[in-house]
């Protein structure tokens, strides 16, 4: 190797140790993250000229067995391909499958650590009750669909192979472009007992009256999604990612108990078959009612749980052009309906819920539903469907088209029967509702691939939400949608991208849905405003309405609509997780020179006025001093100093004044306050800087600056304000609306931060095995010591004092 000089060898080494850093340019386009556009997606956003979408139709018979809690089927599938493929076979989900004791979803199951449940702190750490006997249950339960047959329409049996939740069945001959093809499956499956082995649907079991409420969904083999983007979407169903389906037409009869009531996607065909005259008059004045009309009372719910019946009805319903299809079946069931019928919107609100769901849900289940539609009608599309359903059961939120499943109930005291509910449960209920109703518009029918992007439904979802609950009331409690609620998460570690696939995400329901809700709120509050904002999202609904979009699709819509590059914004708050924080780091006033003797001079001698006095004049005061006792010593210097102005300082004002434009003697003369403001950006994402600035009188306003002010430099600006009068404070974020980590470094001058500490008394005498082994046993009451005085029991007494 070639020795180089010394001198040579020193100045490469300087050279690579102050190389610049590579420029982080958070304002790049996104175009090499987004797919390329299509004749089927345009770079605009909206759906291509050659745009497609498969579709598949059901004709479905199946009955529900009560007694061995299990439902048998038979589905008529009608496959459309509309795409420009030719297809040799068809995938089909089998989502029931994730309760097979081998499913990938079992054989997945992990603990965070050793040590995570064996020595946890508190319950919430520590394995519960209900966690393990999930797991053990889960290992013995024979769930899953047994598939008895999969036959062409001509009777012909079809090759299919079963891998977990996916199912192919291969054509006899290729489907062509254009082509349809019919085919059935016949089988049957046990039905879970949602409250032990958990999931989207299940049974619920009710041990004071013996009765079980069934919440039925993903029950019969669905078609896979088909499109342009995915090709087959058959990422197995292993519980995060949720359904990706076709749209369709369902004919569908379901088989119950003939005291049972069905709540259903889809209009009923035969009311005359399953409903009362009076319940049929009861339906038909809800219609035109401005309050829910009871179809079925508490009292006939409370008398049908009484006897159990061995006959049974088949209740028909029809649904268009609806992604998938739900039912719940219950005899315990209260149904209430209200109509609700503005612009393109003609609806039937009803709610099904037991007994046990009163008085909470025959207040605020239906008007909720109706609060849902009104709502999300203003920032997307009309509703489209003729019902919307809400139905109590042991499911605590999940998503049909038509129908949702919600769990908030009241609570009843054990010992006197008082039902009472508190505030969580209340707003609990009402917030669900609303975003369970509010999956009908995402992705119900703006169709997004919930099994590989779930923030494009939960999130989206939970915005709007957001929207509708502060129309419902002033200071509505809200969990998510605010950015100041998202922060502690942005500040956490164990984070991914909210671009990241369902299945692995962490800290899911922060991920999935309150950081893309947070973002959207701030897309519209704080960058583009919400007459942009809301323009743009509608046009985003309309455009995919009853179609597959993808976040690429979102994206480029929101920019195109609202005429605003965006992809800084996509990028930083999707792409990655980098929090905001941006600090104000220190403020330099700068004034203009009037370039007048009298003024400059006078300005610098208050600034040297304005120093500390130094320790040693401090204690030197009163010290006796020579000019003191001999004044004769003092001369022109002791009585002028530095700042003094002289003829010759006037002289030249004049001269250079004389030489000035107009506009130049107007610009000096102005006496405006100039302050250069360093900022520096300390959590990675950029954003727009809302300043808050405080005057010398008092005046406070906001002025608010694009975020494309950290384009050349994203890691720490320096930013010019000019004011009429001194500036006095400044605060960047005074509204807490991006989401910002850390607000101590927000203001200048920098605020306190209060806080609290809380003293505890030492605890004595834990821990003491002698006074412990000391201690009288309890013994159980005997059962004739509980009656009162009167002989009955606390049962009919709280009976009473109910009436």
């Amino acid at each position: 190797m070639k020795r180089l000089p010394f001198g040579l060898a020193v100045f490469s080494l300087a050279f690579s140790a102050f190389a610049a850093e590579p420029f982080d340019d958070k304002f790049r386009q996104l175009d090499e993250l987004l797919p390329t556009a299509t004749p089927y997606r345009t770079a605009s956003g909206a759906p291509g000229h050659a745009y497609w979408q498969q579709r598949a139709d059901y004709t479905i018979r199946a009955t529900l067995d009560e007694a061995k809690r299990a439902i048998s089927g038979s589905g008529q599938i009608t496959y459309h391909n509309n795409s420009p493929d030719t297809l040799r076979y068809l995938w089909l989900q089998l989502d029931q499958n994730i309760y097979k004791p081998d499913s990938d979803a079992r054989r997945m199951l992990t603990a965070p650590s050793r040590e995570a449940w064996t020595r946890a702190r508190n319950e919430e750490e520590g394995m519960k009750f209900e966690g393990l006997r999930g797991i053990l249950a889960g290992r013995e339960f024979d769930g899953g669909f047994k598939i008895a047959a999969v036959k062409a329409a001509g009777g012909q049996a079809l090759k299919y192979t079963i891998n977990q939740t996916m199912m192919r069945v291969d054509l006899p001959t290729p489907l062509k472009p254009g082509e349809r093809f019919s085919f059935g499956v016949d089988w049957e499956y046990k039905i879970n007992e949602q409250k032990v082995l958990g999931g989207r649907s299940g049974y619920e079991y009710f041990e004071a009256d013996k009765n079980a409420l069934f919440e039925i969904a993903q029950w019969f083999p669905r078609m896979a999604a088909y499109y342009d983007v995915a090709g087959w979407q058959h990422k197995q169903f292993i519980g995060s990612g949720e359904f990706t389906l076709e749209f369709g037409d369902y004919d569908v009869k379901l088989t119950v108990p003939a005291d049972h009531v069905v709540a259903s996607t889809g209009e009923l065909q035969n009311p005359n078959e399953v409903l009362s005259a009076a319940q049929r008059e009861r339906l038909q004045r809800a219609r035109s009612s401005g309050k829910p009309v009871v179809i079925v009372t508490q009292a006939e719910a409370e008398a049908a749980e009484k006897s159990v019946s061995k006959a049974s009805k088949t209740w028909h319903f029809k649904a268009k052009n609806v992604r998938d299809f739900a039912w719940a079946s219950s005899r315990k069931f209260i149904w209430d309906a209200q109509g609700y019928k503005k612009d393109g919107t003609d609806v039937m609100a009803m709610s099904y819920y037991p007994k046990e769901g009163n008085p909470l849900w025959e207040k605020y289940s239906t008007p909720a539903i109706i609060h849902t539609i009104e709502q999300y009608n203003k920032y997307s599309f009309d509703y489209p469907y003729p019902t919307a359903i809400s139905v109590n059961g042991p499911v605590g939120g999940m998503e049909y088209p038509m129908i949702s499943f919600n769990g908030p109930r009241p609570v009843k005291d054990k010992k006197t029967g008082e039902i009472t509910y508190s505030k969580r449960s209340k707003y609990g209920l009402i917030g669900v509702i609303i975003h369970e109703v509010g999956h009908n518009y995402f992705p119900m029918i703006v169709n997004s691939d919930e099994r590989q992007w779930t923030w494009m439904d939960e999130g989206l979802n939970t915005f709007v939400q957001y929207l509708a609950e502060q129309a419902w009331e002033e200071h509505y409690p809200q969990s998510r949608g605010e950015p100041r609620a998202i922060a502690d998460y942005m500040r956490s570690k164990n984070q991914v991208p909210i671009m990241t696939n369902s299945e692995s995400l962490l800290q899911f329901g922060n991920n999935a849905y309150a950081k893309p809700a947070a973002g959207l709120n701030i897309l519209r509050e704080t960058i583009l405003g919400r007459e942009l904002f809301d323009y743009a999202f509608r046009e985003y609904a309309r455009r995919w309405k009853f179609k597959h979009p993808t976040p690429a699709d979102f994206f480029r819509t929101m920019e195109d609509a609202s005429g605003t590059d965006l992809d800084w914004f996509w990028r930083g708050w999707f792409y990655t997780t980098d929090p905001v924080d941006i600090s104000v780091d220190g403020i330099s006033e700068v004034g203009v020179s009037s370039k007048n003797p009298e003024t400059e001079k006078a300005w610098k001698k208050a600034r040297r006025d304005a120093e500390p006095e130094s320790v040693t004049d401090q204690r030197n005061k009163g010290m006796a001093r020579r000019l003191d006792a001999h004044p004769e010593l003092k001369d022109f210097y002791n009585e002028h100093d530095d700042f003094t102005v002289t003829n010759k300082d006037r002289n030249k004002y004049q001269e250079d004044v004389e030489k000035l434009e107009p506009w130049e003697k107007e610009l000096l003369a102005q006496g405006k306050h100039i302050y250069l403001v360093d900022f520096s950006n300390l959590g990675g994402m950029v954003m727009p800087l809302i300043l808050e600035l405080e005057l010398k009188s008092g005046k406070k306003y906001i002025e608010r600056v694009p975020a494309e002010v950290w384009r050349y430099s994203p890691k720490k600006i320096t930013k010019l304000i000019v004011t009429d009068e001194p500036l006095v404070g400044l605060t960047h974020d005074p509204y807490w609306e991006t989401a910002d980590i850390d607000n101590s470094n927000n203001a200048w001058p920098r605020k306190l931060t209060p806080s609290r500490l809380e003293l505890y008394k030492m605890e004595q005498g834990r821990d003491n095995l002698m006074k412990d082994f000391a201690t009288p046993l309890k013994t159980k009451e005997p059962e004739e010591d509980k009656k009162p005085a009167n002989g009955k029991d606390a049962k009919a007494d709280a009976e009473i004092g109910k009436r």
